[in-house]
């Protein structure tokens, strides 16, 4: 079975919709390399198409949009004796698929319904038009796991306002459709049933002029119709957005962190994300405030180029091998992380991650 299925659906007028749809609904849609590789070089053929006008990214299955990368393999590589070539490949073709979709000249909606989480954020930020619905969870949570945000993240985590994206990255804490249209995280709002609709609205509309502004009028009057499903939904990071503030302004971040754990709450939002601070790995947490603060400036591309510096040596360092190993492996959850806290991370350990395993003539993305 194909792990990515594409069709080229012709419009009223004769022209032609791509869809690609991940196909691999009992791993959560998972990018594996693979699915990387078929999805850019559709992407590649597509572009030259002239009769192609838009592109429908989407997935099969309602739980997830993609819930992430090839976790798996990418452990099986980190625990050879030997450094595997798969890490490298793995990132750097992942993050070309990333900037490819960033910078595509036609429009690509992207239907982020359910789980759109690490990888899945990597393919959704970049699109053109990117649809949540009320099923919609964003995340990077990374901080579990031993890595950081990725996929891009270092460039638009930075982008949100009031240290929120410091926040989202510390805390792994989920995104829903509301918060995400109110961070300007997602373009349209639809409800979970229209994705059909959509796909038959964009066959019927008018192609001849601007092919982006085809697409923000189809899905502007779905989106219409759609209101009432949304003003039910609650909007946690944004009604927290002042505490969200205070909380990640403090310069020290071990400060910060026992701030965060301080607080007397029920809600259920806030206390998951407390739960999930204590339990990550305080390397992670360190490297995370390191890397978008040294981000802030950063080009998208220079971003992109950086963060493959980082996750090839966090494929190099144990720390991303043991939080695999305890969430996705052995499953018991207890992962023994290097240090105890964040005021223990070694500064020699994080200048570790964060130097390039490459000189700069070598770099696998210097053409990027």
């Amino acid at each position: 079975m194909a792990s990515v299925i594409f069709h080229e659906h012709i419009t009223a007028s004769g022209e032609i919709v791509g869809e690609i749809r991940l196909n691999a609904e009992k791993k959560l849609n998972a990018l594996t390399l693979k699915m990387i590789d078929l999805i850019s070089a559709k992407l590649d053929a597509w572009q030259s198409k002239k009769n192609l006008v838009a592109i429908l990214l989407d997935s099969e299955g309602e739980k997830a949009f993609c819930a992430g990368g090839d976790i798996i393999k990418l452990h099986e590589a980190m625990m050879r004796d030997e450094i595997s070539p798969f890490p490298t490949d793995f990132f750097t073709r992942e993050y070309q698929l990333d900037y490819q979709i960033h910078t595509y000249p036609k429009p690509i909606i992207c239907w982020g319904s359910g789980f759109v989480m690490g990888g899945g954020m990597g393919l959704f930020a970049g699109a053109s038009h990117r649809v949540v619905t009320q099923t919609s969870y964003l995340a990077m949570p990374e901080v579990s796991i031993g890595l950081y945000p990725d996929v891009g993240a270092s460039y638009f985590l930075n982008k949100l306002p009031g240290n929120i994206g410091l926040f989202l990255g510390l805390t792994a804490a989920g995104i829903n459709a509301k918060d995400a249209m109110a961070l300007g995280m997602a373009d349209y709002a639809l409800d979970s049933n229209q994705r059909a609709e959509l796909l038959e609205r964009l066959l019927l509309a008018d192609w001849q002029a601007n092919h982006h502004e085809a697409v923000n009028k189809t899905l502007s009057s779905l989106s219409v119709e759609s209101h009432a499903v949304f003003d039910v939904l609650p909007s946690p990071i944004m009604s927290h957005q002042g505490l969200i503030e205070d909380l990640m302004s403090n310069d020290s971040l071990s400060d910060m962190l026992t701030d965060l754990a301080n607080i007397e709450t029920e809600e259920k939002w806030l206390m998951k994300a407390q739960n999930t601070v204590a339990n990550g790995s305080p390397v992670s947490l360190v490297l995370i405030k390191t890397q978008l603060e040294r981000s802030v400036d950063l080009t998208l591309k220079e971003v992109f180029q950086q963060e493959l510096e980082v996750s090839v040596q966090c494929t190099r360092h144990e720390e991303l091998a043991e939080g695999v190993r305890a969430l996705l492996i052995d499953k018991d959850k207890a992962p023994k992380w290097r240090y105890d806290s964040v005021a223990a991370v070694e500064d020699t350990y994080i200048e570790d991650l964060l130097s390039s395993p490459w000189d700069k003539a070598d770099h696998p993305l210097r053409y990027l």
